[in-house]
């Protein structure tokens, strides 16, 4: 098998723009790799998932329980690995990918708490790793934003590009509970937190990258 490389974060933590500079960089070093990004928006495999964000089974995320939303999720992974990646990771291929399962744990499990979450977890990895058949990340890279530094960050992201928030984003309350989830999910499944501010203060995106890219490659040489 290959590797498998995971970008995780809550909304607003920078994910996409630290997995766009680490691709950036691994093409310069002239690392063959390939790179997905989930859920899958233009593909079919995705609509369930669309009807969900737009609000069309309910106006808040706790209107569908985390393990119908998960659900949605899986399908679209589980067709993105059969139809495009399944091949090239098996032959030994290196995969980064911009989301993954592990975003199940973080935004399902905010869902529910206490012993339940971790009962989440537990059916999720059964689920998606043994049930579906996905593969098991070997680095899953996670990004700890505070929420109300998120939340400002992607009020200007929303001005600059003139989009607008789903209905993940629109809800402080439901980003404080991922926030909380996804430091819990990676003390369950051992995740590598990366922290986005330190001492109260915002880091730099380069700085940030570079802690990151440390754990690439060690990843990558093991």
């Amino acid at each position: 098998m290959g590797k498998l490389i995971v970008f995780e974060g809550t909304d607003g933590s920078g994910k996409s723009t630290q997995f766009a500079m680490l691709t950036k960089r691994l093409k310069q070093e002239h690392v063959d790799f390939r790179k997905l990004q989930f859920p899958q928006y233009l593909e079919p495999s995705s609509a369930l998932i669309r009807m969900y964000l737009n609000g069309e089974f309910g106006d808040k995320p706790t209107d569908v329980n985390p393990y119908a939303a998960s659900t949605f999720y899986a399908v679209d992974r589980y067709a993105s690995y059969q139809k495009v990646w399944r091949s090239y990771y098996q032959q030994g291929g290196v995969m980064l990918s911009d989301r993954y399962t592990t975003s199940n744990a973080v935004h399902q499990g905010g869902k529910v708490t206490g012993a339940e979450r971790e009962a989440f977890f537990q059916w999720l990895y059964d689920f998606e790793y043994t049930r579906m058949g996905l593969p098991q990340p070997d680095l899953v890279i996670c990004l700890d934003m505070p929420t109300e530094t998120a939340m400002e960050l992607m009020r200007r992201r929303e001005k600059d590009t003139g989009t607008h928030a789903d209905i993940h984003e629109r809800d402080v309350q439901y980003l404080r509970h991922c926030r909380e989830t996804a430091l819990e999910a990676a003390a369950y499944y051992g995740w590598t937190v990366v922290p986005c501010v330190e001492n109260g203060t915002l880091r730099t995106v380069e700085q940030i990258h570079e802690q990151i890219y440390s754990y690439v490659k060690q990843c990558l040489e093991e």
